[in-house]
Protein backbone atom coordinates (compact mmCIF):
# COMPACT_ATOMS: atom_id res chain seq x y z
CA UNK A 1 0.00 0.00 0.00
CA UNK A 2 1.12 3.31 -0.74
CA UNK A 3 2.31 5.96 1.51
CA UNK A 4 -0.01 9.44 1.71
CA UNK A 5 1.27 12.50 0.27
CA UNK A 6 1.66 14.42 3.31
CA UNK A 7 3.05 17.47 1.12
CA UNK A 8 0.40 17.13 -2.02
CA UNK A 9 -1.55 20.14 -1.23
CA UNK A 10 1.12 22.10 -0.32
CA UNK A 11 2.93 20.97 -3.90
CA UNK A 12 0.13 21.66 -5.65
CA UNK A 13 -0.75 25.42 -3.96
CA UNK A 14 2.72 26.03 -4.90
CA UNK A 15 2.58 24.70 -8.30
CA UNK A 16 -0.32 26.80 -9.40
CA UNK A 17 0.37 30.23 -7.57
CA UNK A 18 -1.87 30.10 -4.71
CA UNK A 19 1.23 30.62 -2.84
CA UNK A 20 -0.27 32.04 0.51
CA UNK A 21 -2.81 28.86 0.42
CA UNK A 22 0.47 26.56 0.36
CA UNK A 23 1.55 28.64 3.52
CA UNK A 24 -1.48 28.27 4.66
CA UNK A 25 -1.92 24.28 5.07
CA UNK A 26 2.24 23.61 5.54
CA UNK A 27 1.34 23.16 8.75
CA UNK A 28 2.28 19.15 8.77
CA UNK A 29 2.98 17.07 11.43
CA UNK A 30 5.05 13.59 11.20
CA UNK A 31 7.19 14.45 8.60
CA UNK A 32 10.44 12.20 7.36
CA UNK A 33 13.66 14.52 7.52
CA UNK A 34 13.60 14.68 3.68
CA UNK A 35 9.97 15.88 3.99
CA UNK A 36 10.73 18.48 6.42
CA UNK A 37 13.28 20.22 4.52
CA UNK A 38 11.35 19.91 1.21
CA UNK A 39 8.01 21.41 2.72
CA UNK A 40 10.51 23.95 4.32
CA UNK A 41 11.98 24.83 0.85
CA UNK A 42 8.53 24.89 -1.11
CA UNK A 43 7.40 27.26 2.04
CA UNK A 44 10.18 29.85 1.55
CA UNK A 45 9.91 29.31 -2.37
CA UNK A 46 6.36 30.90 -1.97
CA UNK A 47 7.83 33.95 0.37
CA UNK A 48 9.69 34.41 -2.47
CA UNK A 49 7.23 34.65 -4.82
CA UNK A 50 5.61 36.69 -2.68
CA UNK A 51 8.25 39.51 -2.41
CA UNK A 52 9.22 38.95 0.91
CA UNK A 53 12.90 38.05 -0.21
CA UNK A 54 13.82 39.60 3.37
CA UNK A 55 12.16 37.41 5.26
CA UNK A 56 13.78 34.27 3.74
CA UNK A 57 16.86 35.28 3.69
CA UNK A 58 16.93 35.64 7.79
CA UNK A 59 15.37 32.63 8.27
CA UNK A 60 18.06 30.46 6.68
CA UNK A 61 20.63 29.68 8.51
CA UNK A 62 24.40 28.99 7.39
CA UNK A 63 23.87 25.33 8.85
CA UNK A 64 20.79 24.51 7.13
CA UNK A 65 20.94 21.89 4.81
CA UNK A 66 21.66 22.29 1.11
CA UNK A 67 18.09 22.41 -0.54
CA UNK A 68 16.79 25.59 1.89
CA UNK A 69 20.54 27.29 1.29
CA UNK A 70 20.08 26.89 -2.82
CA UNK A 71 16.23 28.61 -1.60
CA UNK A 72 18.17 31.34 0.23
CA UNK A 73 20.95 31.83 -2.99
CA UNK A 74 17.44 32.38 -4.65
CA UNK A 75 16.48 34.76 -2.74
CA UNK A 76 19.63 36.78 -2.55
CA UNK A 77 19.65 36.32 -6.52
CA UNK A 78 16.16 38.40 -6.65
CA UNK A 79 16.85 40.80 -3.80
CA UNK A 80 18.78 43.46 -5.32
CA UNK A 81 21.57 44.17 -7.87
CA UNK A 82 24.47 43.78 -5.60
CA UNK A 83 23.99 40.36 -4.22
CA UNK A 84 23.13 39.36 -8.13
CA UNK A 85 26.49 38.54 -9.05
CA UNK A 86 27.55 36.68 -5.37
CA UNK A 87 24.45 34.71 -5.37
CA UNK A 88 25.57 33.28 -9.16
CA UNK A 89 29.06 33.07 -8.17
CA UNK A 90 28.29 31.04 -4.91
CA UNK A 91 25.70 28.82 -7.16
CA UNK A 92 28.81 27.73 -9.77
CA UNK A 93 30.76 26.85 -6.68
CA UNK A 94 28.04 24.70 -4.92
CA UNK A 95 28.02 22.94 -8.33
CA UNK A 96 31.22 21.92 -8.73
CA UNK A 97 31.32 20.77 -5.60
CA UNK A 98 31.11 16.85 -5.86
CA UNK A 99 29.62 16.75 -2.46
CA UNK A 100 26.13 18.66 -3.11
CA UNK A 101 26.26 19.57 -6.86
CA UNK A 102 23.93 17.14 -7.70
CA UNK A 103 21.20 17.68 -5.18
CA UNK A 104 17.91 17.73 -6.78
CA UNK A 105 16.96 21.50 -5.53
CA UNK A 106 20.29 22.98 -6.02
CA UNK A 107 19.94 21.98 -9.52
CA UNK A 108 16.37 22.94 -9.78
CA UNK A 109 17.77 26.65 -8.42
CA UNK A 110 20.35 27.21 -10.86
CA UNK A 111 18.20 26.20 -14.07
CA UNK A 112 15.85 29.02 -12.43
CA UNK A 113 18.66 30.94 -12.22
CA UNK A 114 20.05 30.79 -15.45
CA UNK A 115 16.65 31.13 -17.01
CA UNK A 116 16.26 34.18 -15.50
CA UNK A 117 19.33 34.93 -16.81
CA UNK A 118 18.29 34.16 -20.35
CA UNK A 119 21.62 31.36 -20.59
CA UNK A 120 19.54 28.82 -21.49
CA UNK A 121 22.71 26.53 -22.30
CA UNK A 122 23.94 26.48 -18.53
CA UNK A 123 20.50 25.89 -17.24
CA UNK A 124 20.04 23.07 -19.35
CA UNK A 125 23.69 21.91 -18.27
CA UNK A 126 21.89 20.93 -14.67
CA UNK A 127 18.30 20.35 -14.96
CA UNK A 128 18.39 18.48 -18.18
CA UNK A 129 19.15 15.01 -16.25
CA UNK A 130 15.68 15.37 -14.73
CA UNK A 131 15.17 13.49 -11.58
CA UNK A 132 11.89 15.58 -10.19
CA UNK A 133 8.64 16.79 -12.18
CA UNK A 134 9.77 20.37 -11.56
CA UNK A 135 12.79 19.43 -13.28
CA UNK A 136 11.11 18.20 -16.42
CA UNK A 137 8.75 21.11 -16.43
CA UNK A 138 11.43 24.02 -15.94
CA UNK A 139 13.10 21.93 -18.86
CA UNK A 140 9.91 22.20 -20.91
CA UNK A 141 9.51 26.05 -20.36
CA UNK A 142 13.36 26.53 -21.14
CA UNK A 143 13.12 24.32 -24.41
CA UNK A 144 10.12 26.49 -25.48
CA UNK A 145 12.20 29.95 -24.78
CA UNK A 146 14.75 28.35 -26.69
CA UNK A 147 12.10 27.74 -29.77
CA UNK A 148 12.74 24.29 -29.54
CA UNK A 149 9.15 22.53 -29.33
CA UNK A 150 10.53 19.05 -30.60
CA UNK A 151 12.59 19.12 -27.75
CA UNK A 152 9.70 20.66 -25.15
CA UNK A 153 7.43 18.02 -26.19
CA UNK A 154 9.70 14.98 -25.42
CA UNK A 155 10.10 16.14 -22.02
CA UNK A 156 6.05 16.63 -21.40
CA UNK A 157 5.93 12.60 -23.08
CA UNK A 158 8.44 11.77 -19.94
CA UNK A 159 6.45 13.54 -17.76
CA UNK A 160 2.93 12.12 -18.94
CA UNK A 161 4.63 8.60 -18.59
CA UNK A 162 5.73 9.24 -15.50
CA UNK A 163 1.97 10.83 -14.46
CA UNK A 164 -0.12 12.17 -16.71
CA UNK A 165 -2.25 14.01 -14.50
CA UNK A 166 0.08 15.26 -12.60
CA UNK A 167 -0.56 19.14 -11.99
CA UNK A 168 2.91 19.91 -13.27
CA UNK A 169 2.30 17.75 -16.37
CA UNK A 170 -0.65 19.59 -17.34
CA UNK A 171 1.18 22.98 -17.05
CA UNK A 172 3.88 21.37 -19.20
CA UNK A 173 1.06 20.57 -21.97
CA UNK A 174 -0.78 24.14 -21.87
CA UNK A 175 2.25 25.76 -22.68
CA UNK A 176 3.23 23.97 -24.99
CA UNK A 177 0.20 24.28 -26.76
CA UNK A 178 0.56 28.12 -26.21
CA UNK A 179 3.79 27.84 -28.08
CA UNK A 180 2.90 25.24 -30.93
CA UNK A 181 -0.58 27.93 -31.95
CA UNK A 182 -3.54 27.36 -34.20
CA UNK A 183 -5.77 24.88 -33.23
CA UNK A 184 -3.29 23.87 -29.73
CA UNK A 185 -4.87 27.12 -28.00
CA UNK A 186 -8.41 25.83 -27.81
CA UNK A 187 -6.94 23.01 -26.13
CA UNK A 188 -4.09 24.81 -23.79
CA UNK A 189 -7.52 27.42 -22.70
CA UNK A 190 -9.77 23.84 -21.97
CA UNK A 191 -6.26 22.50 -19.37
CA UNK A 192 -6.43 25.90 -17.69
CA UNK A 193 -10.52 26.06 -17.18
CA UNK A 194 -10.17 22.87 -16.01
CA UNK A 195 -7.81 23.30 -13.60
CA UNK A 196 -9.73 26.74 -12.15
CA UNK A 197 -12.61 24.43 -11.69
CA UNK A 198 -10.59 21.52 -10.59
CA UNK A 199 -8.70 23.15 -7.97
CA UNK A 200 -8.99 27.18 -7.84
CA UNK A 201 -8.50 29.95 -9.89
CA UNK A 202 -5.15 31.77 -9.19
CA UNK A 203 -3.37 34.58 -11.08
CA UNK A 204 -1.46 32.23 -12.64
CA UNK A 205 -4.23 30.07 -14.35
CA UNK A 206 -6.14 33.42 -15.30
CA UNK A 207 -3.23 34.45 -17.05
CA UNK A 208 -3.18 31.30 -18.91
CA UNK A 209 -6.83 31.30 -20.11
CA UNK A 210 -6.55 35.31 -20.71
CA UNK A 211 -3.49 34.97 -23.26
CA UNK A 212 -4.86 31.79 -25.00
CA UNK A 213 -8.02 34.68 -25.53
CA UNK A 214 -5.57 36.80 -26.80
CA UNK A 215 -4.30 34.13 -29.40
CA UNK A 216 -8.05 33.87 -30.36
CA UNK A 217 -8.63 37.31 -31.20
CA UNK A 218 -10.83 37.67 -27.46
CA UNK A 219 -9.21 40.51 -26.24
CA UNK A 220 -12.39 41.64 -24.35
CA UNK A 221 -12.73 38.37 -22.70
CA UNK A 222 -8.89 38.64 -21.64
CA UNK A 223 -9.26 42.08 -20.06
CA UNK A 224 -11.69 40.53 -18.06
CA UNK A 225 -9.72 37.89 -16.92
CA UNK A 226 -6.78 39.81 -16.12
CA UNK A 227 -8.62 42.40 -14.13
CA UNK A 228 -9.62 39.18 -12.12
CA UNK A 229 -5.86 38.21 -11.93
CA UNK A 230 -5.14 41.63 -10.82
CA UNK A 231 -7.37 41.40 -8.22
CA UNK A 232 -6.06 38.91 -6.66
CA UNK A 233 -2.16 40.02 -6.89
CA UNK A 234 -2.05 43.67 -8.08
CA UNK A 235 1.34 43.34 -8.61
CA UNK A 236 2.11 40.30 -10.49
CA UNK A 237 4.46 40.94 -13.33
CA UNK A 238 2.51 38.64 -15.82
CA UNK A 239 -0.96 40.34 -15.37
CA UNK A 240 0.54 43.55 -15.58
CA UNK A 241 2.39 42.97 -18.73
CA UNK A 242 -0.12 40.91 -20.53
CA UNK A 243 -3.22 43.75 -19.46
CA UNK A 244 -1.02 46.32 -21.33
CA UNK A 245 -0.80 44.53 -24.46
CA UNK A 246 -4.65 43.78 -24.17
CA UNK A 247 -5.19 46.92 -23.87
CA UNK A 248 -3.20 48.42 -26.62
CA UNK A 249 -5.10 45.84 -29.28
CA UNK A 250 -8.24 47.20 -27.25
CA UNK A 251 -7.20 50.81 -28.27
CA UNK A 252 -7.47 51.50 -24.42
CA UNK A 253 -5.05 53.40 -22.12
CA UNK A 254 -2.30 51.17 -20.64
CA UNK A 255 0.11 53.63 -19.41
CA UNK A 256 -1.12 53.11 -15.82
CA UNK A 257 -0.28 49.30 -15.81
CA UNK A 258 3.13 49.82 -18.07
CA UNK A 259 4.35 52.40 -15.49
CA UNK A 260 2.95 49.66 -12.31
CA UNK A 261 5.38 47.16 -13.69
CA UNK A 262 8.32 49.64 -14.79
CA UNK A 263 7.94 50.85 -11.24
CA UNK A 264 7.57 47.44 -9.18
CA UNK A 265 9.81 44.65 -12.21
CA UNK A 266 12.06 46.95 -14.32
CA UNK A 267 13.96 43.82 -15.04
CA UNK A 268 11.12 42.70 -16.89
CA UNK A 269 11.14 41.85 -20.53
CA UNK A 270 8.37 43.78 -21.54
CA UNK A 271 9.68 47.00 -19.67
CA UNK A 272 13.33 46.29 -20.86
CA UNK A 273 12.12 45.96 -24.57
CA UNK A 274 9.90 49.34 -24.46
CA UNK A 275 13.23 51.21 -23.50
CA UNK A 276 15.23 49.78 -26.03
CA UNK A 277 12.48 50.71 -28.73
CA UNK A 278 12.27 54.44 -26.83
CA UNK A 279 16.14 54.80 -26.49
CA UNK A 280 15.99 53.59 -30.66
CA UNK A 281 13.80 55.94 -31.33
CA UNK A 282 15.40 58.79 -29.70
CA UNK A 283 18.74 58.31 -31.16
CA UNK A 284 17.46 58.66 -34.45
CA UNK A 285 15.44 61.70 -33.99
CA UNK A 286 18.66 63.03 -33.09
CA UNK A 287 20.83 61.81 -36.20
CA UNK A 288 17.88 63.26 -37.79
CA UNK A 289 17.50 65.99 -36.65
CA UNK A 290 21.47 66.57 -36.56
Amino acid sequence: MATPDHLFNLRNNFYLGAYQAAINCSDVTNLSQDDAVERDSLVHRCYIALGQLPFVISEIHDNAPTPLQAVKLLALYFSSPNTKDSAISSLKEWLADPAIGNNATLRLIAGLIFFHENDFNEALKHTNAGGTMELHALNVQIFIKMHRSDYAERQLRIMQQIDEDHTLTQLANAWLDLAVGGSKIQEAYMIFQDMSERYQSTSLLLNGKAVCCMHMGNFDEAETLLVEALNKDARDPETLANLVVCCLHLGKPSSKSFSQLKLSHPDHTLVKRVSGAEESFDRALQAFSS
